[in-house]
């Protein structure tokens, strides 16, 4: 990023946290896809940028969150930020992918008992993950008793009837009011704001709740439009359909649920678990710069720091 950008970033940062706001989108930029020119009136025309997936066999939602556009005219850098699901399961192979990337930092949202089913990260040699947990209301214990129980009227009465769409949206307003969920969010982010540090992944168990919100929140504080980030949170249901309808499957050949459809509002993200979290902001901070200053504690220098490092 040029220094007259970084300026010109900063002096909109501060601005916009004097009046507790920042727009979606400039009325005069609009995000372009790469390769994208502008009109004769200077505008850019809306499209969906792509997303890059990092490809592995025993991970199916690892991406680079490099290469959105920000409606303040840069673009966030590639090969610094990668979120993923959970990398217990990594071949060899994947192994060596992953060591391609050149992380430093490794980041564990998990909590204990997900560690303890699903097992610690297989990462490459020298790399340990970070375990900073964040907080699932215990979703996960839910559903392992749910499963284990075998018993359709148990897990219907557990999950049916909306229950599990309600779990999901109370979750997500827990990464707001949560003071535990806050201060991990907050530690990744100003590791990422860390010009030292080199490239930095963080990961839950299937990279699109804890994770998702992750990636919105920096993705956000970046200046990338509201609308792409939103995307990105959302391709998660692309990137693990395949995959979490062959868990369903499988669980009911098992036998052990005869109605594994239960298990989609958990297994799927959706706007309005996202709107759940960002509706709980903005009542408990007033906007979303409130909940960066005030709720996870990133002052003005720490944000222009994210923009120096992640936006060109």
């Amino acid at each position: 990023m040029s220094r007259a950008r970084i300026r010109l970033v900063t002096a909109v940062l501060a601005s916009a946290l004097a009046i507790g706001t920042l727009p979606a989108a400039s009325a005069a930029y609009a995000a372009p896809a790469a390769g994208a020119t502008a009109s004769a009136t200077g505008r850019y025309p809306q499209q969906a940028e792509p997303i890059r997936q990092i490809p592995l066999q025993g991970a199916v939602n690892v991406r680079d969150l490099g290469g959105y556009r920000t409606w303040t005219g840069g673009q966030v850098r590639q090969g610094l930020v990668y979120r993923s699901d959970a990398l217990s399961k990594l071949t060899q192979g994947d192994i060596t992918t992953v060591s391609g990337l050149g992380l430093t930092k490794v980041v564990d949202f998990r909590i204990p008992m997900e560690l303890q089913y699903d097992g610690a990260d297989r990462l490459p040699a020298g790399l340990a993950a970070t375990s900073r947990p964040v907080s699932d209301l215990g979703l996960y214990g839910t559903l392992v008793g749910a499963i284990s129980s075998g018993d359709p009227a148990t897990q219907e009465q557990m999950l049916g009837g909306g229950r599990a769409e309600a779990y999901m949206r109370d979750i997500y307003r827990t990464f707001v009011t949560s003071p535990e969920n806050r201060a991990q969010f907050a530690a990744t982010l100003r590791e990422i704001a860390d010009g030292s540090q080199g490239p930095l992944l963080y990961h839950c168990t299937s990279g699109k709740d804890r994770t998702g919100w992750m990636s919105y929140v920096l993705l956000r504080a970046l200046a990338v439009p509201e609308e792409t980030a939103g995307r990105d949170y959302l391709a998660s249901n692309t990137f693990r359909a395949a995959y979490d309808a062959q868990v369903r499957a499988g669980l009911k050949q098992s036998g052990r649920m005869q109605n594994p459809d239960l298990l989609i509002p958990l297994q799927e993200v959706r706007q309005d678990y996202l709107d759940a979290a960002t509706a709980q902001l903005a009542a408990d901070y007033g906007s979303f710069y409130g909940y960066l200053t005030d709720g996870l504690g990133l002052d003005l220098r720490t944000l222009t720091k994210l923009q120096t490092r992640l936006v060109r």
